[in-house]
């Protein structure tokens, strides 16, 4: 017989904050945990010390998202070993390649990078041209 552990609603839901990063402006939770699963909100390129869309195209928000998640990594508990998949959205799918420029800048020496999804949609909040959200699993 194979065993197949779910997550159930008696597991504790648990919102996890960072004073790292920006407190979201709408009602959600950037990061919530159940279990092992650590599940991060969709990060635009914010500036920390503006609150403002740090726009510079698609590989410089790239860089600014993951460097901010990086910020917040150790209030949620995880590193970047433990990150599982990242879905990025992007307006600019013509310039995916400065996206992936980003994206290796931060995972080239890791022997298992996390699975990744890149979705193009028409629009993202405050006319950012990259989002990215992040499911973590803690070991």
């Amino acid at each position: 017989m194979t065993s197949i552990t779910t997550i159930t609603n008696q597991q504790q839901r648990q919102c996890l904050q960072s004073a790292a990063i920006l407190a979201p402006r709408f009602r959600y939770s950037p990061c919530v945990r159940i279990g092992p699963v650590i599940q991060v909100s969709g990060m635009i390129a914010l500036d920390l010390a503006t609150g403002q869309l740090d726009s510079g195209g698609p590989g410089a928000e790239t860089a600014l998202i993951l460097a901010n998640l990086q910020r917040a990594m150790p209030d949620y508990g995880v590193t970047l070993d433990d990150l599982l998949i990242a879905r990025i959205f992007t307006t600019r799918f013509d310039a995916f390649a400065d996206i992936n420029a980003a994206w290796e800048s931060v995972f080239a020496g890791n022997a298992t990078p996390p699975a990744r999804t890149s979705v193009g949609v028409t629009a993202l909040p405050l006319g950012a041209t990259v989002e990215i959200e992040f499911s973590f699993v803690q070991s």
